[in-house]
């Protein structure tokens, strides 16, 4: 069975988006395109928001959204407790998103980062399983509510 794997941006991210998409295909996953569907301006929650709903509803295994900077985007998902969404800067940080905190969402900021390096990004992130082991226990407290 083919990885189904989400993929959603504000306006900001749109650019960067389209060009993800063709690497997550290339490297033979399927889509799942949330929007936006252009440059215009639209609300970067509405995109995080359906985003959680996406991976929560089990409609992909994991997800990349894009925005500005990335912080926002991830913020609305994250609302969910489902989501653990990781805002990444380079390949360490995505393939430590994976490894140690089981993210299943990569954001971006299409404004921060260049190309090149997101393409590596999210290769890692696609590629890196999750460690396990002495991390499991602190994962599960990420969707639990504090004691």
């Amino acid at each position: 069975m083919v990885k189904t794997i989400a993929i959603a941006s504000d306006h900001a991210g749109f650019e960067l988006k389209s060009l993800l998409k063709s690497v997550i295909l290339e490297d033979g996953y399927q889509i799942l395109d949330l929007g936006t569907e252009s440059t215009e301006s639209v609300d970067y929650p509405d995109f995080g928001y359906a985003m959680a709903d996406a991976i929560s509803s089990n409609k992909a295994e994991c997800g990349v959204l894009v925005c500005g900077t990335g912080i926002g985007i991830s913020i609305a998902a994250n609302r969910n407790p489902n989501i653990r969404a990781a805002l990444c800067h380079d390949v360490t940080t995505a393939r430590l998103a994976r490894e140690h905190n089981d993210a299943n969402v990569m954001a971006l900021g299409a404004r921060l980062i260049g190309t090149e390096v997101a393409k590596q990004c999210l290769t890692a992130f696609l590629e890196t399983p999750f460690g396990g082991d002495r991390h499991a226990g602190r994962v599960r407290k990420l969707g639990a509510p504090p004691v």
